[in-house]
Order: structure tokens, then C-alpha cells, then sequence
């Protein structure tokens, strides 16, 4: 365990079968927060030290992502949620506030449902509730839309020759492309987030995450059968101008939470959301996990 320049310190936790790669900062209750695609736990490297004022964080890298294990399976909502509850466990806590953003948020969505015992606090940022968002890519134009490029990673190898083909112009765009708020990546930024999809195997791991989301027993596991409602005080942060997901996947959320629901729109805010409005997501954060 090395600590560096921020006072975090990184770690390989045994969970579910495999390693996972955490940073980790602070002393008391446990926050994890769990990140998004194409990222890794860099992507809250602005929030690690505003929370570790007043908690234990841990920032795992996800199956599959950057420094963590790449096993060929386990890529599915249920293997990927098991893996945070065997990083609770391991780490000696009974339970944690559970923080996620994008396709972490997601995970995050299952686990609290899955997990109630487990989850504390339940907090999402620009991240659509599986539910919502396969009903939304069913009857919503706009979403396809966005969603055209997640779609197009189901489309067996060619995917992976493409994105390796042109993955320093595919990094820089999705980032310093899409942000809303230009000066939230630099150069330094994307060539992290770059390296880490270089490493080998990474690649693949990444793009299993949305061809599992979009399998047919996701689907029909989401169709299917109502999942029990959340149970955990619940804060929904949504950037406004997010170019991948559309407001409309917030619309009816409160029926999926019986405890406390917060939902709060960030303008002039894109789907990098605690990048790009690190000060404001900070504050939100510690108001809600401390209440």
C-alpha cells in the first residue's frame, strides 16, 4: 500500500473470486463510490479528499477496468454487484453509503435494491435506473439517439478494432469533446484515462460491461420482474446537458424509492457531472451522506 502526493493510498482487495484495484482515503463510515464508462477511480479524484474529511472512502477500480482483475465473465448488474458486497465485507463493514456515476450509478441502482441491509445512502449521478432505461430505449426516439454508440459495442469484434484503431481521438472527444464545461479535462486528463483502456485486456473487459446490459436476460430480467423497492434515503445528481442520457430517465424514479428521494439538476452541466462541477457535487454529497 503506497500512499502518494494526495494522502490516498492504493490497494488490491480479494472479492467475488478476483482482485480489485482501490484507492483509498479517510477514517469512519465507509463511502464507495463507483465510476463510469470509459473511466476508473480517477474520475473522482476530486471527491476522495473533500469526503475523506469525514469518512472512509474507497474507490474501487471496476471488474474489468484499469488496475482490477479481467476475468472473461462477470460482467452482468448481479456478478458486478456481488463484487462491492464482497469489497463491504472484506474491508470489515457491515454496511456503506454507496455512491456511483454513469454506468456506476447503475450498478449502484441494483446493489441498493439487491442489498438493502447493506446500503446505507444511495447516491447517483447522470445514471439511469436499469429499469427506466430499457423502457426509455424502447419507446423514447431522443434516447436511441444518444444511445446509438452503445448499441453499435454489441456488434461482435469490429467494436474493439475500432476503438483501439482510433482510441486517443475517441478519448479526447468523449471527454473534452462532450464536457459542457471545457476546463473540467486536460491534456494529462485524457491520456490517463487513455492509458488505462491500453492495458491489456482492459478493452474487452470494458466493452463486456454494455454487451451484458444489453443482453436478452437483462432485458427480460428488467421487463419481467419489479424490483423491490429501495429502501435507502436516496440523492439523484443530474447534469443538465448530459449528451448520453436524457432527463426524461428521472421521470418516475420515486416509485422505485420508499424512503426520502433528493433530485437535483445541475445547468450548464454535462454527463461528466463530478468533473466537471466537482465543488458543487462535493457539497451535495457531504449534505446528503451526512444528514
Amino acid at each position: 500500500m503506497t500512499a502518494i502526493e494526495s494522502g490516498w493510498q492504493h490497494a488490491f482487495v480479494e472479492t467475488n473470486s478476483i482482485r480489485l484495484h482501490c484507492v483509498t482515503q479517510g477514517e469512519g463510515d465507509l463511502v464507495i463510490l463507483l465510476h463510469g464508462f470509459p473511466e476508473f477511480w480517477y474520475s473522482w479524484r476530486h471527491q476522495i479528499p473533500a469526503l475523506a474529511k469525514h469518512f472512509k472512502v474507497v474507490v474501487p477500480d471496476l471488474r474489468g477496468c484499469n488496475d482490477s482483475d479481467k476475468p472473461a465473465t462477470g460482467y452482468d448488474l448481479d456478478t458486478l454487484t456481488a463484487d462491492i458486497r464482497g469489497l463491504i465485507e472484506n474491508l470489515g463493514y457491515r454496511s456503506a453509503h454507496v455512491v456511483g456515476h454513469s454506468w456506476g450509478g447503475t450498478i449502484a441502482w441494483h446493489f441498493a435494491h439487491r442489498f438493502p441491509n447493506l446500503t446505507q445512502r444511495l447516491a447517483v449521478l447522470n445514471a439511469p435506473h436499469p429499469q427506466r432505461f430499457v423502457q426509455e430505449l424502447v419507446g423514447n426516439a431522443d434516447q436511441i439517439r444518444r444511445s446509438w454508440y452503445l448499441l453499435a459495442l454489441q456488434i461482435p469484434t469490429l467494436p474493439e478494432w475500432f476503438i483501439r484503431s482510433n482510441l486517443k481521438s475517441i478519448v479526447k472527444n468523449l471527454f473534452q469533446g462532450q464536457a459542457v464545461r471545457k476546463s473540467a479535462f486536460t491534456s494529462q486528463d485524457t491520456d490517463l484515462y487513455q492509458a488505462a483502456l491500453e492495458k491489456p485486456g482492459a478493452l474487452a473487459a470494458v466493452l463486456n460491461h454494455y454487451r451484458h446490459l444489453f443482453s436478452p436476460q437483462t432485458w427480460w430480467n428488467q421487463w419481467s420482474h419489479a424490483p423491490t423497492p429501495i429502501s435507502a434515503p436516496t440523492l439523484i445528481l443530474w447534469g443538465e446537458d448530459d449528451f448520453l442520457f436524457s432527463e426524461k430517465l428521472t421521470e418516475g424514479i420515486e416509485r422505485l424509492v420508499t424512503a426520502p428521494i433528493k433530485l437535483k439538476f445541475l445547468s450548464h452541466c454535462g454527463h461528466w457531472i463530478q468533473q466537471e462541477a466537482p465543488q458543487t457535487v462535493n457539497r451535495e454529497l457531504l449534505d446528503f451522506l451526512q444528514e
